[in-house]
């Protein structure tokens, strides 16, 4: 066994940079290199381009990665886990497969993980008395059975395990749990069971920490002016240890920051009830989280206590939610913000004359420059040298909220003087993905786990 066990996470979501695994790759050690793509509407997206093209509908930027890193990975023996395989885990392996293949490595073991999607299930399943209810509102399912794009179970890590023990360098899932991607690494490496409950809640925060990648080591932090060369941030680093205590670090080096605070901020990041972390394999107990700074950029991280698992498993299901068409226009002054409200009070007035209005909770209207994002806490600035007037509706009317789009660019020669800006074109109804959380009971769902070579 092991006593330690390095595992980074490089990626935080589908278009984080590449430097953050380029980096992690070639400017220390590592074990393992995780990369987390997924988030709720991503599953969506993924499901349309599937749609379109039978290929398509996983993370491409993680085969771009290792077309730029594969010979490294091999030549250090990094393993690498990823979620890259979103709907189509099968397409992804097979672009992998034919990418080691032209570099010569055709003995690349890459395991895949599936199971996850139930969309095709979903009919059997409700049938046979899983009403997928709403977590926040409570209703069924059956209230947009026909709207649906994805359905989705949230995987842990048991199935990223056996692809360990199987051998397996690289491996690909779909909809896995952030957190598993690096608790699984130290189930493996450790020899943790699934009733080392405390371990397993230690897994988890270790994941739930390095998730969104460089936001742990100074990106996205308040207190910013104290975080140095973030051209060159470090993405984090796991030091874990079999006995569930594990530091958080970078690679000597790198920019960015790794200290009490900035590891405290991504505690409370999607944290939920804080007594309750619900994951896949426990539930880890937050209050338990004994944090310490043992040295430049290196946070301890102990005590954490953890609880039996739930019997559910969380499902992320998206669905059509009707259309959106949102522009904006440059307002400049003398009385940039007068001339911003009377510009939207001509196309609400514009649209009505011709048969076309939204209910109120319908439209946006914003005032970008006047402390818009700060409404309610912060004074409105009454008179900005220049405004952004930025217009939206929706509704479940396509055409309907097209006719909006038509009547943004025309004030730039029919409404006041001053207005500019409509570089990105005439708005277009675009469709809205809604989400929808829910249960499912565990035995209803079967993880499959394959590894083949390259070569296969």
């Amino acid at each position: 066994m092991k006593k330690l066990v390095r595992i980074a996470n490089g990626q935080g979501f589908w278009g984080d940079s590449i430097l953050g695994p380029i980096r992690l790759l070639r400017e220390g050690p590592l074990d393992y290199l995780t990369l987390d793509y997924l988030a709720e509407v991503t599953m969506s997206i993924m499901q349309k381009q599937k749609s379109r093209r039978p290929d398509a509908g996983y993370a491409t930027d993680f085969v771009r990665m290792l077309d730029r890193l594969l010979p490294e990975i091999v030549e250090k023996g990094v393993k690498v886990i990823a979620n890259a395989g979103g709907v189509n885990p099968q397409a992804c392996v097979a672009a992998i497969q034919e990418l080691a293949k032209q570099k010569g490595m055709a003995d690349l073991k890459i395991g895949m993980i599936e199971g996850d999607d139930i969309l095709a299930d979903l009919d059997a399943l409700m049938s046979g008395g899983e009403e997928l209810r709403n977590m926040d509102s409570g209703e069924p399912l059956e209230t947009v059975r026909d709207r649906i794009l994805s359905a989705n179970v949230y995987l842990g890590a048991a199935p990223i395990v056996e692809c360990l023990k199987q051998g397996a360098q690289i491996i690909v899932g779909g909809r896995l749990t952030d957190p598993s991607l690096v608790l699984a690494p130290m189930i493996h490496e450790f020899g943790w069971t699934f009733e080392d409950l405390d371990k397993l809640a230690a897994g988890t925060v270790a994941g739930h920490i390095v998730e969104c990648g460089a936001q742990c080591t100074g990106g996205n932090f308040s207190d910013w002016r104290r975080i140095p060369n973030l051209a060159r941030v470090g993405y984090p680093v796991i030091e874990a240890r079999p006995d569930g205590n594990f530091v958080v670090t970078k690679h000597e080096g790198t920019g960015g920051l790794v200290d009490l605070d900035t590891v405290r901020s991504q505690l409370v990041y999607e944290m939920g009830d804080p007594n309750d972390y619900i994951g896949p394999e426990v539930v880890a107990d937050f209050t338990t989280i004994q944090l310490s700074q043992e040295g430049e950029n290196r946070v301890a991280v102990s005590g954490v206590k953890g609880k039996p698992a739930t019997p559910f498993y969380k499902v992320s299901i998206s669905y059509r939610d009707g259309y959106k068409a949102l522009g904006q226009l440059t307002v400049s002054g003398p009385d940039a913000l007068e001339k911003a409200r009377l510009s939207a009070q001509i196309v609400w007035e514009r649209l009505a004359s011709d048969g076309v209005t939204f209910d109120e909770d319908q439209r946006l209207v914003e005032f970008l420059g006047t402390s818009v994002c700060f409404e309610g806490i912060w004074p409105t600035v009454e008179q900005p040298p220049e405004v952004v007037l930025r217009m939206g509706v929706r509704g479940p009317d396509r055409a309907k909220v097209d006719r909006f789009g038509m009547e943004i660019v025309p004030l730039v020669t029919s409404g006041p003087p001053g207005v500019t800006g409509f570089a990105g074109g005439r708005p277009k109804a675009q469709e809205i993905i809604g989400y929808w959380p829910a249960l499912i009971r565990k035995e209803k769902i079967e993880a499959k786990v394959s590894v083949v070579t390259a070569g296969d």
